[in-house]
């Protein structure tokens, strides 16, 4: 009976953490490590900017280098439209709490450089014309003003 019940309080707690959005993870994370957060809004299977946005930068080493480097904590909201590429439902409410807070206008690609409070720093509607090194230099720059 003992068991039984460390299971299901285990359960129960288990319940509590996951319910924390991955936007408020990755604001704890960039608060606790003094990183920003770099927001993405896109539609990965019809919005050919944000294919290429993904393809060209998002996928570069540059990009990369940010990341595991700790200057930036990535978050991709994205909306995909083919029945094959959907999402869970609870990523589709978060991406769609983020776009009612960050995107009203409805636009893709649109990418956020946002601090650890989610303040917007840096706004890129559609592609960004910067290349990968460009785009990424221009995040560091931000990262070393804070």
């Amino acid at each position: 009976m003992k068991t039984l019940f460390s299971i299901f309080a285990f359960l129960f707690f288990l319940g509590f953490t996951n319910a924390q959005t991955r936007f408020e993870l990755a604001k704890k994370t960039a608060l606790e490590k003094n990183e920003l957060i770099l927001l993405n809004f896109s539609g990965s299977d019809w919005c050919i900017p944000c294919i290429k946005l993904h393809k060209n930068i998002i996928e570069s080493d540059d990009f990369k280098k940010l990341t595991n480097d700790g200057v930036i904590v990535y978050l991709n909201a994205d909306f995909p439209r083919n029945k094959k590429n959907q999402i869970a439902a609870n990523l589709k409410k978060e991406n769609t709490a983020l776009a009612d807070q960050y995107n009203a206008k409805g636009l893709f690609p649109l990418t956020l450089l946002l601090n650890a409070d989610g303040k917007i720093l840096k706004t890129w509607e559609g592609l960004p014309t910067e290349d990968a090194k460009s785009f990424t230099q221009e995040i560091l720059a931000f990262y070393h003003k804070k």
